[in-house]
């Protein structure tokens, strides 16, 4: 009989301490999902030539707790300005003068390169020249004739900023940095 008692003991114990693991990494996966890295995926165009509709891409969510949004990187912003979660690049930081014109942006008063860029760039609603603000950025899609962007709902908030896009995982033939 203490045999049998044995067994049972040691296998429920066994299955306590497999249950136990496998809810502390459910419970690790799902942090680090929604606090360091995740998987998005392109649903329009507005970042044509960069990312195409069904691209999956990894965001970095971590990196902007240390450190503040850089010119031209691209970003995924969820906040009140949008009720969509959008994919674009920043295109003007805090204190820059952004001006559209003759279908280009002009940085601080030098025409803005922006090789990555499909179409030409133009006012939309906004007024300009536009002075950047603290704690915001001015964004805009790589395919600007087809882009809701800043130039449409005005500024984005640092506090919106989701994360960095980082890595283009799908399809395999793009796999790479961004």
């Amino acid at each position: 009989m203490d045999e049998q008692l044995t067994r049972k003991t040691v296998v429920l114990r066994e299955l306590r301490d497999w249950t136990l693991s496998i809810i502390l990494a459910i419970i690790i996966a799902l942090l680090f999902q929604n606090y360091v890295y995740a998987q998005s995926e392109v649903h329009n165009i507005s970042m044509q030539n960069t990312l195409v509709a069904g691209q999956r891409l990894i965001e970095d969510k971590w990196s902007y707790r240390f450190k503040s949004p850089e010119r031209g990187d691209i970003v995924v912003i969820h906040g009140p300005e949008s009720p969509l979660r959008l994919v674009k690049r920043v295109v003007g930081l805090p204190g820059d003068i952004i001006d559209v014109r003759d279908g280009a942006v002009y940085l601080n008063g030098m025409q803005y390169v922006e090789p990555y860029v499909k179409g030409q760039t133009l006012s939309g609603t906004m007024s300009f020249p536009y002075t950047v603000a603290p704690k915001q950025l001015f964004v805009m899609g790589d395919n600007r004739e087809h882009s809701e962007d800043s130039r449409e709902i005005g500024p984005i908030a640092f506090s919106s900023i989701e994360g960095k896009v980082v890595i283009r995982i799908w399809p395999l033939t793009k796999f790479g940095l961004l």
